[in-house]
Formats: structure tokens, sequence, C-alpha cells
């Protein structure tokens, strides 16, 4: 029991990182109400600009800055895939993964893994010290959700909230939903961009295949963070919290799995299970709960007719 307790710093650590992009993916999953596949195209960007940039003497700070930017430009062309062509959402952000896997590779130079500076000056986490990723990405976490509450409080935020809720009704009132749909796809793939960039940092290197199955990752922290959080309150600021704890969470499964020395082959597997679980058990209990409660109440009436 000890020793599994000595590996949950690591999977808190990797949990963080991770939640960045499980944000990201809760801004289109939930807000926009679109399945954005760029995420496994996107976070490999991420990282690999990171990689190639702090491996060229830059700055891990505007590394950062260039990945997240990266990030947007792969939710903008998704974007425009979408509202000016008219290819449908989840077509479109596949037809951008798959040309981000060549366009990644035109940027690692043709390397499948580009290596990050060890010096722990030259990246935002120390690499080794678990401690210091901790509350770096703790304080990574807090800043991104107090930005994007203020920001979906204004007025363009709010906006684009609506057209997620309603794009018929977001029109009627003037509102132009093809450009928030774009301005959401970029705010998204920019948070899933700078996750692939930190983890790159946190782990000395950035493969091109490291984003295979983010989606389902960041689907997983998204729908056990809803589920948990929603039963707390239905604030917008908690349900973006509950992403970081959906993460959290998923990656102490994880770590219990490892620890228990099952077949590791299977963890994409257990991470699709539990989002079948999390999405399919309220609809079950929703849907049959309801007609359990109309089978009682005419029983009821039947019998109340009966008694007359």
């Amino acid at each position: 029991m000890l020793d599994f307790l000595n590996t949950l710093p690591g999977a808190l650590s990797l949990g963080l990182i991770w939640s960045v992009m499980a944000i990201g993916v809760y801004i289109t999953y939930k807000v926009l109400n679109i399945a954005d596949l760029t995420v496994d195209g996107s976070f490999v960007t991420g990282g690999i600009v990171a990689a190639v940039l702090i491996t060229s003497g830059m700055h891990f700070i505007l590394a950062l800055v260039i990945a997240t930017l990266a990030g947007a430009i792969c939710g903008l062309i998704t974007g425009l895939l979408h509202t000016l062509l008219g290819i449908p959402a989840i077509l479109a952000g596949i037809l951008t993964q798959m040309a981000l896997w060549s366009i990644n590779l035109i940027i690692s130079a043709g390397k499948s893994n580009v290596a990050v500076s060890v010096y722990s000056n030259t990246v935002i986490f120390s690499q080794g010290l678990v401690g210091d990723a901790l509350w770096k990405g703790a304080l990574i976490i807090g800043l991104i959700v107090v930005i994007l509450y203020l920001f979906f409080g204004t007025q363009l935020g709010a906006s684009i909230r609506a057209t997620g809720n309603n794009q018929d009704m977001a029109r009627a009132q003037g509102i132009n939903t093809k450009f928030n749909i774009v301005l959401g796809l970029m705010i998204s793939n920019a948070l899933v961009a700078l996750s692939g960039a930190l983890l790159a940092q946190y782990q000395g290197f950035a493969d091109i295949n490291m984003g295979k199955g983010a989606i389902v990752i960041g689907l997983c922290a998204v729908v056990i963070g809803t589920a948990i959080m929603s039963k707390i309150s239905q604030n917008f600021l908690v349900r973006l919290l509950g992403c970081a704890v959906g993460g959290l969470i998923y990656y102490i499964i994880f770590q219990t799995v490892v620890f228990l020395g099952l077949d590791t082959n299977l963890l994409k597997m257990l991470a699709a299970v539990i989002v079948i679980i999390f999405l399919g058990v309220p609809y079950l209990q929703h849907t049959y709960g309801m007609r359990i409660k109309k089978h009682y109440q005419n029983k009821k009436i039947v019998k109340g007719g009966d008694t007359k």
C-alpha cells in the first residue's frame, strides 16, 4: 500500500497536465456541443512545436506561447472547414487531424521523437521533481480556469455559450454563430496544444504518437468531472474545475491498474469503458426510472379506481 501511495504524486502530476487538455475538450463537447476530433493531432502539434523550439534554444515560456498559438491555428482550420465549406464538424476534425500527422513530421524534421533539453532551467517543470510539477500544474490549472470563467462571463463568451446551446435561437438574436464556432474551436485546441507542450516538457520528449487516444482521455476526464461536480453545483466555474478533478481521478484509476499489474494494453479499453459507464448509467437511470415511476403511478390510479 505504501508503494502505491508513493506512485500517486506522479499520477496526480500527469492528471493535472492532461486536465488542461480536458478543459479544452469541455469547451467543444459541452459548451459548443461539437464533437471535435482535431484533439489527437493538435495535442501532438503542441508537444512537437514546444520540443523543437526549446531544443533550438528558445525560452520555454515563449515556446509554450507559440505552441498554444499553433494549437489555435489547428482549431481555426477545423472551424473554417466546418463553417465555410459546410463539412460536418466531426469529419472536419478528422481531416485536420490527418493533415496534422504530416505537418507534425515536417515540424520535427521527419523525426518521430524529439527530445527536450534536460536542463531544468529551460523547461517549466524540473524533470524528475514531481513536487515541482504538482504545484506548478495546479497553478496553471487555476489560472486557466479563472481566465476562462472571466472570458465566458463577457458578452462574447456568453454568445459562444448561446451558440452551443441553441444555434437557431442565437442567430435569431443577431449572433454570428459561425464566428463563435471558429473561435471556440481555436480556444479549445489552443488549450489542447498547451497540454501537449507541458507534457513534452514533463516527460522530456515529444513523440509523434503521443496524441493517440487523447480525445478518449479528455472525454473521460470531462464525463467523470461533470458527473461528480454537477452534484455540487451547476456553476460554470465549478464545471471547469470538474474537468481538473476528472483528470486527476482518471490518472488515479490509471495508476491503480498499473500497480495491480493488469495488462497495460487494456488501458485504452478501460478508458472507453469508464466513458460508457458515466454516460450510459445516467441515461438508463433516467429512462428506466421514468418508466418505473410511470408504471407505479398507473398502478396507483387503477387501484384507486377499483376502491371506488
